[in-house]
């Protein structure tokens, strides 16, 4: 089954965002079959805030270095880093990941979806095995954060040759319902607080992604094992270093 094919497959899509390679691995030894990137793990990582396009070459170094695990990688490019359509065509051929999101915005604003749609075919020329996933921010930047401009949005992505319309931030399940019957691809959300991967299937989402969400859980967690230690509480459980050693291991040696 390939990546394109999971988006149609009788389950929906659960995708879990990656920001290193023990991330990665610990996903794959989860049973996952793909591991999208988070630009903002990785930019963070990298101590860099997300957006501006720092996390770049953070992005196409972890995407190399993945190309190894026996799972399908998306790519999160956040704008494609450029605005010129064939540097950003150019980047992601670069990248031989079976899949990416590219979103219509750059430092936090909206740009045309003409420009969004003319980056969206130049990659799909370039590379036109690539699942492109093609991201809508009205809902997460709160600009024309509704329906009929989504669709219009979405609808040039689709004419563009998009593979799938990413929405994050769209949680209101009237809202769900008629975007995902209006539009003709995959439909891919972040995870929803209080609507489970089967209420969302019912409204006709086909791929959920957790976005940053392990990320900065993982930080909260790292912080909470140190005061634990400080106040006496037991640590939690965690996966035994020979299991982390010997995941890196046989990683290296593939």
């Amino acid at each position: 089954m390939s990546f394109r094919d999971l988006h149609y497959a009788d389950e929906l899509l659960l995708l879990p965002n990656a920001w290193d390679v023990p991330s990665a691995l610990a996903f794959h030894a989860a049973g996952y079959r793909a591991v999208g990137t988070t630009s903002f793990g990785v930019a963070a990582t990298a101590g860099h805030p997300d957006g501006g396009r720092a996390s770049k070459e953070p992005t196409r170094s972890l995407v190399r270095q993945l190309r190894n695990l026996p799972v399908y990688v998306s790519a999160d490019v956040e704008d494609g880093y450029h605005d010129d359509p064939e540097v950003v065509a150019e980047y992601v051929s670069s990248l031989g990941a079976p899949g990416i999101n590219i979103e219509d915005s750059s430092d936090g604003k909206l740009i045309s979806p003409q420009a969004h749609a003319a980056k969206v075919a130049a990659i799909k020329q370039h590379s036109p095995e690539v699942f492109i996933n093609a991201r809508v921010d009205t809902y997460w930047l709160d600009q024309d954060a509704n329906v009929a401009a989504t669709l219009v949005r979405a609808a040039a992505y689709v004419e563009a040759g998009a593979d799938g319309i990413f929405i994050p931030g769209a949680s209101d399940p009237a809202d769900l319902r008629q975007l995902t019957a209006d539009i003709p691809l995959p439909v891919n959300v972040l995870v929803v607080p209080g609507l489970t991967l089967a209420e969302l299937a019912d409204l006709g989402v086909r791929r959920v992604s957790t976005g940053s969400l392990p990320y900065r859980a993982a930080i909260d967690a790292a912080v909470a094992v140190a005061q634990n230690v400080r106040d006496g509480v037991p640590p939690p459980s965690a996966t035994a270093y020979p299991a982390m050693q010997a995941r890196l291991v046989a990683f290296s040696g593939r």
